[in-house]
């Protein structure tokens, strides 16, 4: 149908809610609330479930989770030792992973790459972009006309970040 339909502007012809579809509200998981269940919490450690829990229920869950409940010393050691690791990695992992589903783990290649130019490695996906934009339009020959070591230095950031374009999901 071309031109303007019936529901537009007033009076509205059809009724405000035709088209539309019942909104899906998760329901909190404790028994006998009857509020949204808006607020992940974790089943177990070893597991992707979830339950849904309203502000209320899940700051209760949460106070009493923990998550080394049922391991050994050893274990526990392990995984608090892993947990502060992850905890400072996680930030440049969250957006990459190995083929095997694993977290991406930055080659010698690639971690000399990002020191060329001049990042950290848990640097995300938009500053490397951003840093390799930055150092070569500063180093660019056009803009520095017979300047060899500048010309030296742009292919050196060229070679950087096209070592770290497939890393980072840029084609």
């Amino acid at each position: 149908m071309r031109g303007r339909r019936k529901s537009w502007g007033f009076p509205r012809w059809e009724g405000y809610e035709k088209g539309r579809d019942a909104a899906t509200v998760r329901m909190c998981e404790f028994p006998g609330c009857t509020d949204p269940g808006e607020h992940p919490a974790p089943k177990h450690r070893d597991s992707d479930e979830k339950w849904w829990f309203c502000q209320a229920h899940a700051a209760e869950f949460n106070k009493n989770w923990n998550y080394f409940t049922g391991m050994t010393d050893e274990e526990k050691e392990a995984a608090a030792n892993d947990a502060r690791y992850h905890a400072t990695r996680n930030r440049a992992w969250d957006w990459s992973s190995d083929s095997d589903g694993g977290d991406h783990v930055w080659t010698s290649q690639e971690r000399a790459a990002l020191s060329v130019l001049g990042l950290h490695p848990t640097a995300m996906p938009d500053e490397i972009k951003t840093q390799y934009r930055q150092l070569a339009k500063e180093n660019h020959p056009d803009a520095n006309l017979g300047d060899p070591e500048s010309e030296e230095r742009f292919k050196q950031i060229q070679a950087a970040y096209d070592v770290l374009r497939t890393a980072i999901g840029d084609t």
